[in-house]
């Protein structure tokens, strides 16, 4: 028999809402089998509003030395990680790697960089630019993500401009909780007005967090729930891989029905919405991606993360084609 809580989240298939508190009770109350039933329904809502689940990839377009300190974060100049360091690539190095995922099947390419971000229009910033110019021109079809940080109205209005099609600003867990959870070198209302300014001038935005902080399921829902205010298009989710020389490197990794359940819920208050599965689809999940992947999510990141590697993308095309089957 279906868990009643459950069966009243059926109304989102209707095209019903989930209020905080509904949210709320399915967080604190489903467990065991119960998650599986669950996890069917955030399918079938996926299913019906959502469709196929699809393929995007990122590069590192400049890693490490980030006066920011994110927590969680290798790239992080105050964490001892080790990890590769390097300047703003060169726009050719971005557009080799672009075609590549393109050649593949990719059509939505991420540029990251490491810092804080961009508030007037620098060197470094308008190199971007002119790396944007060269993406669209050479792969006009090739949806251009972009993920440079905190930026003002115009460096904002500039993106637009130079062919961004959608930018990556993620409120990481509950905004009440940001400074404690996150970082205190920047706030939570720099993210959420740099989201409002690209709205302003026609990007779409991918907004999203990460679970396995040390976060409560009332912040999750929280993080749902300011996420859906702010009516983004994505939202990726990632689980924590707990890097050594950061603040978290001792942080216990999730169990897959939490996170299953996690991913659920966030399908089910935003159902209409791109939930996509980022980092710790392989590294953290491993043999439950398949299971989590039919949780309500309609994306994932494919061919290596920042600083972590994935699946190739000719083994995440294959397995997206059996996905979509369900």
């Amino acid at each position: 028999m279906l868990n009643p809580i459950i069966e009243n989240a059926y109304k989102v298939l209707e095209g019903g809402e989930l209020t905080r508190a509904e949210a709320l009770e399915i967080a604190e109350k489903i467990e065991g089998e119960d998650i599986l039933d669950l996890v069917s329904l955030a399918n079938k809502v996926r299913r019906k509003f959502a469709r196929d689940i699809v393929p995007c990839s990122i590069l590192n377009a400049k890693s490490g030395v980030c006066a920011q300190n994110c927590r969680f974060c290798a790239q992080s100049a105050r964490h001892n990680t080790g990890i590769e360091t390097y300047p703003l690539l060169a726009p050719e190095k971005v557009l080799e790697a672009a075609r590549r995922a393109f050649e593949h099947g990719v059509r939505a390419f991420g540029y990251v960089t490491s810092g804080y971000g961009y508030l007037t229009p620098t060197p470094e910033f308008n190199r971007i630019l002119e790396t944007l110019d060269l993406l669209h021109r050479e792969l006009p079809e090739l949806k251009i993500c972009v993920s440079i940080g905190i930026l003002s109205r115009e460096t904002a209005k500039l993106l637009a401009e130079h062919h961004a099609w959608r930018y990556n600003m993620n409120l990481q867990t509950s905004p009440k909780r940001y400074a404690e959870l996150i970082a205190d070198t920047h706030t939570i209302e720099d993210k959420i007005q740099t989201i409002k300014y690209l709205q302003e001038f026609g990007v779409t935005n991918c907004t999203g967090g990460i679970f396995g902080l040390g976060e409560s399921w009332e912040d999750r829902v929280d993080m749902a729930f300011a996420i859906r205010e702010l009516d983004v298009e994505g939202t990726p989710l990632n689980v924590l891989l707990p890097i050594k020389g950061t603040p978290l490197e001792d942080r216990p990794i999730m169990h897959s029905a939490e996170v299953a359940k996690a991913f659920a819920l966030f399908r089910l208050i935003n159902p209409t919405k791109m939930i996509k599965f980022a980092a710790g689809r392989e590294t953290v999940m491993k043999d439950f991606q398949g299971l989590l992947m039919l949780s309500g999510l309609n994306s994932m990141i494919t061919g290596g993360y920042l600083t972590t590697r994935g699946r190739s993308v000719e083994d995440d095309v294959k397995f997206i084609a059996e996905l979509n089957e369900f």
